[in-house]
């Protein structure tokens, strides 16, 4: 059985993305229908490496017939759309923040919580992890299994296109800048980007956390239990496509580096790439348009008792936003709509 799907900010970072790895995977869909906002109707976007399909209105379009909606359009758009979607029969798959923490509104990683899919009937909306977080929890759910967490510590270093084009644009414009003494534009960011850092992502809490920092600690909880204590710091950094981690782990058992690594490399989605040596660890640079979830330099914390301290990359606009919801659509479609 083929499926009607639709894909909702297909013109972004991210929609593009959905429509790639949904002809990589040979998703069952007999039919693709890509949704932006009325500016871009008749946009042609690629589906695969022969399809041209044009963008049709969001607003406009009417959701009875479509079986699963693969959503990033932003939230408040989502927020609009998706209740219309859902009470249509049409099952959304939402890669906002809108609905992450709603506690009707499933969370999932399918590495780690595919059981949570149960419960998408409830509002027929399932929604998609931050970038950030589906990384980690992928890296943290075979060693959670193996010797139980108690406190996570960690610091990213995320790259600018998990905030969209337009930040991947200024991060060009600004270094091509600096090489010709032209002044430093901002827009995005609140400080230059180019040949910088910028511990600040989202807005800042009254805690002083910035919300992409509750984000994680409060997304760890729903998707793996509120027993896990996360520390974030989040940083931005002048990097294109990728998230990095340095993640430090405390746990509730005895835990060593051999049997954490051979834990990983049985892991689902998870490749452990970890010689110490020269280059004997992944980059940012080298997880770009890869599926998994990489992880290196796993190491004792001897800081803490039963503790470990390692370093996970990913490419964020695949398995950090785009792969996430299509692998959670292929296992709906497996565990509850086949």
């Amino acid at each position: 059985m083929g499926y009607k799907v639709a894909v909702v900010g297909a013109t972004g970072n991210v929609g593009q993305e959905m429509l790639q790895i949904l002809a990589e995977r040979d998703f069952p869909a007999d039919t693709v229908v890509p949704l932006a906002s009325s500016r871009s109707i008749g946009t042609e976007v690629s589906y695969g490496e022969e399809t041209i399909l044009k963008v049709r209105d969001l607003d406009d379009y009417d959701f009875a017939g479509t079986d699963i909606a693969l959503s990033s359009p932003g939230a408040s758009v989502s927020a609009q759309f998706a209740p219309r979607a859902a009470e249509a029969g049409c099952v959304v798959i939402d890669n906002t923040s809108q609905f992450r923490m709603d506690p009707d509104i499933p969370l999932v990683v399918p590495e780690v919580n595919p059981e949570a899919l149960s419960g998408y009937a409830r509002r027929n909306i399932i929604a998609n992890p931050n970038c950030s977080t589906i990384q980690m929890v992928v890296a943290l759910k075979p060693l959670h299994d193996l010797a139980g967490i108690k406190r996570v510590v960690v610091s990213t270093y995320q790259s600018v296109s998990g905030s969209g084009r337009e930040a991947m644009d200024e991060l060009f414009n600004q270094t091509r800048g600096v090489f010709v003494n032209d002044p430093v534009e901002k827009s995005k960011f609140t400080k230059q980007i180019a040949f910088n850092v910028i511990p600040h992502i989202d807005v800042f809490m009254d805690d002083g956390a910035t919300r992409e920092e509750w984000k994680m600690a409060a997304e760890t909880k729903k998707i793996m239990g509120s027993s896990i204590k996360v520390h974030a710091t989040c940083v931005r950094v002048p990097v294109f496509v990728g998230h990095g981690e340095a993640v430090s782990i405390e746990f509730e058992n005895e835990i060593d580096v051999e049997s954490a690594r051979r834990a990983l490399r049985a892991a689902p989605g998870v490749i452990v790439v970890d010689h110490r040596a020269d280059e004997g660890y992944v980059t940012p640079i080298e997880c770009a348009g890869e599926d998994a979830v990489y992880v290196s330099r796993i190491r004792e914390d001897p800081t803490v008792e039963n503790g470990l301290s390692m370093w996970v990359v990913s490419d964020n606009l695949r398995k950090g936003a785009a792969l996430n919801t299509v692998q959670i659509a292929e296992r709906l479609i497996a565990d509850h709509l086949g």
